[in-house]
């Protein structure tokens, strides 16, 4: 159950964090000719909301207490049952070991598959509290919502990721609308978002959170693949 609980909870997190890997500029740029940073996250909230399905990767830069993953990778989509769907991996310390599990969520069940075994069902009733597989597309708590309540949003430059052209705006994110998918969430934290230039949908975005080595981590999601074809079954 512990095992559960920690490995649910880093996915959360993806939820919590998702606004969307290369090179980073964190220094100023030409913001001539730019939208205002109100204005992109405006655009990009209407954009998200649109989106049905995508691919998501999540990294961890750092080490955060509440944060035991490293890593996670999936598909999401809106379709595969009331709250949507979801399966990937993760990697995570647990007790001082890395380990890596698989999960499945599919028609208002969770699927975990561990170090060792099969998958093992649980309802959703169990889990609903610590994970929705719904709420990074879902446009009234994921994604689009974040990007509406962003505090104070400024545009800093134009920036190229994996050959996307994208613009880059910095802002707050609100403690009430992270809390909002993951409890205990207790400050609100900087994020800075990378959208395409072309459709303002968001292809990445970097979350610095404070580390339990007194310094700055930051925890990086990215977003490829809006619009495509995703299935989700229940493990045979």
């Amino acid at each position: 159950m512990v095992t559960r609980r920690i490995f649910l909870g880093a996915l959360a997190l993806t939820a919590a964090l998702a606004a969307g890997c290369t090179s980073d500029d964190s220094g100023g740029g030409d913001t001539s000719g730019l939208p205002d940073g109100a204005t992109l996250m405006k655009d990009a909230a209407a954009a998200t909301r649109d989106i049905r399905s995508a691919h998501f990767t999540l990294k961890v830069n750092g080490s955060v207490s509440a944060i035991p993953v490293q890593n996670a990778e999936g598909d999401l989509t809106r379709e595969g049952g009331p709250s949507g769907a979801a399966k990937g991996t993760v990697k995570l310390t647990l007790l001082g070991q890395l380990i890596e599990g698989e999960f499945v969520l599919v028609d208002d069940s969770l699927y975990i598959k561990g170090p060792t075994g099969g998958f093992q069902k649980y309802p959703a009733s169990l889990t609903s509290n610590l994970y929705d597989p719904s709420a990074i597309l879902n446009p009234d708590k994921g994604i689009a919502n974040v990007l509406a309540k962003v505090k104070d949003p400024r545009t800093e430059g134009k920036e190229d990721i994996d050959g996307v052209s994208t613009i880059r705006v910095k802002g707050l994110g609100d403690k009430d609308v992270v809390a909002a998918i993951v409890p205990g969430v207790s400050s609100d934290v900087e994020v800075t978002f990378w959208l395409r230039a072309d459709n303002k949908q968001p292809v990445k975005a970097s979350v610095a959170l404070p580390s339990s080595e007194g310094k700055t981590a930051t925890v990086d999601l990215t977003l490829t693949d809006a619009g495509k074809q995703v299935t989700i079954t229940a493990p045979a």
